[in-house]
């Protein structure tokens, strides 16, 4: 078969989601034509649709290696720089693609998204937008401004952008995910939940089962904010034995009772049954997160209904937990994603490179310092 035969069918194959085909068809293909930037690309694309990220980088180093003026190789390596959180690589990746190929939307998509990322929001809406100059009617260019919309904290562009791309693309699945994922930024329980429940079902073999599961983390990133404040504001008249503090103690539980069915009820049965789909450690500390408030909202009713001052004491005792779980949950959602323990495997390299470096140091201060303080040679 010609590079140009194997290049239409590897594609074909990428596109049916039959990755590991396209993967050894490419092999094939590079075994007869091992400098062809054109498969090497279309190689590390497929190796990022399999989140082999590193590897997906030497792909598109090698096309780089055998044609390092075309624009293709940089943007694939944005892409795969970006899924393993090196914004800054990213970021140098698809500049040089644009400067390679400034009329090409797909590079300017690539650096906005990458821009994004480093949460330069300003310029990354600037690419976004010349993306979409290049192709006004573009489904993809319009939604990734409404990701970088999103991202800054612009919902109602976003939300104009999103719903722009799916009048041309109503099936779009990332778009149906993205207006879902607004709904639920502005509580719209059910609507969220409905698109979420759309996008699975069209893709059952790939469900965002952690997206799914935003209404419980909604409502515990929400009183990880604020219950404990409010837990101080009854302990202190507590202490100080004012009646006052138990009627604040009973507004603040019907407060988070309100909350948690404002999120929950409208969510239904959805959440649950996709947390059992989760990482361990995510799951636990959800779990475990719910369990904390629930026992914090039940003890300050209990001090509204008898004034028994330790209740809010150990109430206020239970915060720490509740946001030590926090932490257990935001690492629990990235522990399933390749390019975040990459990033995570990376930091721990680096903290034993400066390891390292520290003892080297400490060995040659300690070196320099013993010579330093050695009796001068005694004059003849």
């Amino acid at each position: 078969m010609t590079v140009a035969v194997i290049s239409r069918r590897a594609r074909n194959l990428a596109e049916l989601g039959r990755y590991a085909d396209a993967e050894r068809l490419l092999r094939d293909g590079l075994a007869e034509a091992p400098g062809d930037a054109d498969l090497l690309v279309l190689l590390g694309y497929v190796l990022r649709m399999r989140l082999d990220y590193p590897g997906a980088v030497a792909v598109c180093d090698a096309a780089l290696a055998a044609d390092p003026l075309l624009a293709g190789p940089h943007a694939e390596r944005a892409e795969s720089l970006l899924a393993m959180l090196r914004d800054d690589e990213a970021i140098v990746s698809a500049s040089e693609a644009v400067r390679l190929d400034p009329h090409d939307p797909y590079c300017h998509r690539v650096l906005a998204r990458a821009l994004a990322g480093a949460r330069r929001h300003d310029h990354a809406r600037a690419a976004a937008r010349r993306a979409l100059t290049l192709g006004p009617d573009s489904v993809e260019s319009l939604l990734t401004l409404a990701g970088v919309e999103r991202d800054a904290g612009e919902r109602k562009a976003a939300t104009e952008m999103a719903r722009r791309a799916l009048a041309y693309d109503p099936a779009h699945p990332y778009g149906r995910w993205l207006m879902a994922m607004l709904d639920a930024e502005r509580l719209k329980v059910g609507r969220s939940m409905r698109g979420l429940r759309g996008v699975a079902r069209d893709d059952p073999a790939h469900p965002d089962v952690l997206s799914m599961t935003w209404p419980m983390r909604s409502l515990l990133s929400a009183l990880r904010r604020w219950l404990g404040p409010a837990v101080v504001l009854v302990v202190v008249p507590a202490l100080a034995g004012w009646w006052w503090g138990r009627v604040l103690a009973a507004g603040f539980a019907l407060g988070v009772a309100g909350l948690a069915a404002r999120v929950l009820i409208p969510a239904r049965a959805t959440p649950w049954r996709c947390l059992r789909l989760t990482p361990r450690l995510f799951r636990r500390a959800v779990v475990a997160g719910l369990v904390t408030v629930g026992g914090s909202v039940t003890l300050l009713v209990g001090y509204a209904v008898s004034a028994v001052t330790a209740l809010p004491l150990v109430a206020l005792g239970l915060m720490p937990i509740l946001w030590l779980l926090g932490l257990a949950e935001l690492i629990g959602a990235r522990l399933d994603d390749p390019g975040h323990r990459w990033a995570l495997r990376n930091v721990g390299n680096q903290f034993r490179q400066l390891g390292a470096e520290l003892r080297e140091w400490w060995q040659t201060a300690k070196r320099e310092l013993r010579e330093a303080w050695k009796d001068p040679p005694k004059q003849k």
